[in-house]
């Protein structure tokens, strides 16, 4: 099922603020790496919000995955706090880790460690 126009809008303005608050909060660096929010999806009650967290040389993702669990009241608190004018309900927030800078960089690391078997001719 595709998304809507409202979903990708809610998704949308969820990113942006979430991505703020990581700021102001500090969480968009821990554990020496960078956190960021890689993409948001919304189900189409908008009730429930699935957050993908793209970490970059964060030494133990799982340490990090449990910060940004123990904050997440918080978190929920100021993105309320921002968006309560164009959301009547804030959704409930999921937060998941988004590994698809790990499969490039395997994917790079396998491309680069084949070597032609044949050569071409010229």
């Amino acid at each position: 099922m595709t998304e809507s126009k409202r979903q990708k809008q809610v998704a949308s303005v969820l990113q942006a603020e979430i991505n703020d608050i990581f700021t102001k909060l500090g969480l968009n660096m821990i554990g020496g790496g960078m956190i960021s929010i890689a993409s948001v999806k919304v189900t189409p009650d908008l009730l429930e919000a699935r957050i993908y967290l793209s970490m970059f040389q964060v030494a133990d993702k799982e340490v990090a995955m449990e910060k940004v669990a123990d904050r997440a009241w918080e978190i929920k608190k100021l993105l309320a706090d921002k968006v309560k004018s164009q959301l009547r309900r804030i959704p409930v927030m999921q937060y998941y880790l988004d590994d698809t800078l790990d499969y490039v960089f395997k994917m790079e690391e396998i491309f680069k460690s084949l070597k032609p078997t044949t050569k071409t001719p010229e």
